[in-house]
């Protein structure tokens, strides 16, 4: 079959012969024209289409239902994040939607990567022509405070600098009213991340789910009930300060019960172990075991769960016994080969068939170990960028620990220390290699967890224990940013980023001296006109890796 960009037309560009629903190769041209790399989509036509695909979203009810048949399949996709040539690729292989080749898209449209509007209007065109065969599901990052942390918000804001605002006071309406789940032939249960021992299947039909408008953004006894949460930046306790929260009425919200049935379905994940207990790395919802899965398939007659929302290496995982199914279609996420993106096809005899693929071609041939590979590498990175964010912390811990004052500690003490201050419950002897330097007697040179990375600080006179403080909330603080900065001109007078630090101080507890944070100030403004740049302030703020450099300096990609 011919590929998305020669079946495109060009319904978008003749506004005035435009009506919904129409014929679906003729509004293809113009999205593809305006979906290169070099062009956008013109304001008037993103707008045209979020006003007409919200009226149609409003008539939905929470889950859809919907039949395959032995002429009709099904095409379950998993998280996109902003990676449109991947969008593309499924489109060319399984070939585009119609009445006889059905999809559903199931929730992370958007964030992290760089063509998430594009991604949008694709996928609310495909909706509008062909409501009954392309199913949209909510997931975590249709939200839009995690859009203003990951990215969305600033792709919006750059792309369309004088009808952003505007397109993105409508998404935040459009993501409530997405459905949260699909349920195909009253067997399979499509939601974006998982269930909990007291998901309500009843109760999650009947609630109004346009109440829920962000995860971050708990209802108001909730967070009275939760006020320390917000030191510890979970999901669950919200990231604005009091003060600046849009203010809403009990009876705008969801109830305490709703919100949270909600948030499991978004953002729970499967583990091996049996219960149901707290999911420690995301902060909201929950881990649950595969007697939970049984638990609440058993109840709703159901045989399966297929869900998305983590990242696999080959796309897709099977889990407890084969009831849990997990697809991921952005391939390449962490970074390039270091995973395949997939999709799933559904038949009446619901039995699942997985489509593997890469984007890249040279790492489409990469063997299993190479990617797994890949991986840890991103994720030794992350890790040592996490230490150098606490390495004041560290360092105190780990002296404590070495009183003959040797710089050394054994392994034990060394595990110790990273997992209490980190706060990460991770296998520490087997990542050792990876972080530190052992002598032959096996003891640690705790200082060398630092010898290869530094933080590149922005204002050099700025004392490190600060430095260390902003690099590690800095996307607290741009998201706190981001409200004070109501037109979105990046500046920010000295009093509001005062007032913000002593909001973001009185919210998570630290302890840094106002003087300090007065001098930081001062310096923020390099041209003294009572202004900062605070984006540009947070994005000087960069963690230097010296294996990069030596990398690069040989001409070997990092």
């Amino acid at each position: 079959m011919p590929s998305p960009s020669s079946s495109l037309s060009n319904m978008l560009m003749n506004k005035a012969n435009c009506s919904y629903p129409t014929s679906f190769p003729s509004c293809w041209k113009t999205i593809h024209i305006y979906t290169r790399k070099t062009q956008v989509l013109h304001a008037h036509y993103v707008l045209e289409v979020l006003f007409e695909t919200k009226r149609v979203l409003k008539q939905m009810p929470n889950f859809t239902h919907v039949k395959t048949s032995p002429s009709k399949e099904i095409t379950i996709c998993g998280d996109l994040h902003g990676k449109l040539d991947d969008l593309f690729l499924i489109f060319y292989k399984n070939g585009l939607p119609s009445r006889n080749n059905s999809y559903i898209f199931n929730g992370d449209f958007v964030d992290r990567g760089k063509h998430s509007i594009e991604i949008l209007m694709i996928l609310f065109v495909s909706f509008l022509v062909y409501p009954n065969d392309l199913h949209l599901n909510r997931g975590n990052h249709e939200d839009f405070m995690m859009n203003l942390r990951y990215g969305f918000t600033k792709e919006i804001l750059h792309k369309y600098k004088m009808h952003g605002k505007k397109i993105l006071e409508i998404l935040e309406d459009l993501y409530s009213w997405l459905p949260i789940g699909t349920i195909i032939d009253n067997e399979i249960l499509v939601i974006h991340g998982g269930i909990s021992e007291s998901t309500d299947l009843n109760l999650l039909h009947r609630i109004e789910r346009n109440k829920m408008k962000s995860v971050l953004m708990p209802p108001i006894p909730l967070v009275e009930d939760h006020d320390t949460d917000l030191k510890k930046n979970k999901v669950g306790a919200t990231l604005i300060p009091r003060e600046l929260k849009t203010n809403g009425s009990p009876s705008e919200q969801l109830t305490k019960h709703e919100w949270e049935q909600v948030i499991d379905i978004l953002w729970s994940d499967p583990r091996g172990k049996r219960g149901c207990y707290p999911n420690t790395s995301r902060g909201g919802g929950c881990y649950f075991g595969p007697d939970i899965t049984s638990k609440v398939l058993n109840k709703y007659q159901l045989k399966m769960l297929i869900r998305s929302h983590e990242c696999k290496p080959e796309g897709y995982e099977i889990c407890h016994d084969g009831k849990v199914v997990t697809v991921f279609s952005a391939s390449n996420y962490y970074e390039e080969g270091s995973n395949r993106g997939a999709y799933i096809k559904l038949c009446c005899d619901m039995t699942p068939r997985f489509f593997q693929y890469q984007v890249t071609r040279t790492t489409c041939s990469r063997p299993l170990y190479q990617r797994v590979n890949a991986i840890e590498s991103s994720a030794i990175r992350i890790l040592k960028e996490r230490m150098i964010s606490r390495k004041t912390d560290l360092i105190r811990a780990f002296q404590l620990q070495d009183r003959s004052k040797s710089g050394k500690l054994s392994m034990g003490q060394w595990a110790f220390s990273m997992e209490n201050i980190l706060g990460l419950n991770l296998p520490w002897r087997s990542l050792s290699s990876h972080l530190v330097t052992t002598d032959k007697n096996g003891n640690i040179d705790y200082m060398s967890s630092f010898q290869d990375i530094h933080i590149q600080k922005p204002v050099k006179e700025a004392q490190s224990t600060l430095i260390e403080t902003l690099y590690r909330y800095r996307s607290d603080l741009q998201i706190i940013f981001n409200v004070i900065d109501s037109d979105h001109s990046g500046l920010i007078s000295m009093e509001e980023f005062r007032a913000m630090w002593k909001l973001f101080n009185s919210h998570y507890n630290i302890h840094i001296d106002d003087f300090q944070v007065d001098e930081l100030a001062e310096r923020m403004d390099l041209n003294k006109d009572g202004s900062i740049d605070f984006n540009e302030f947070l994005k000087a703020f960069y963690v230097v890796h010296k294996l990069d450099k030596l990398n690069k300096s040989d001409g070997n990609p990092p």
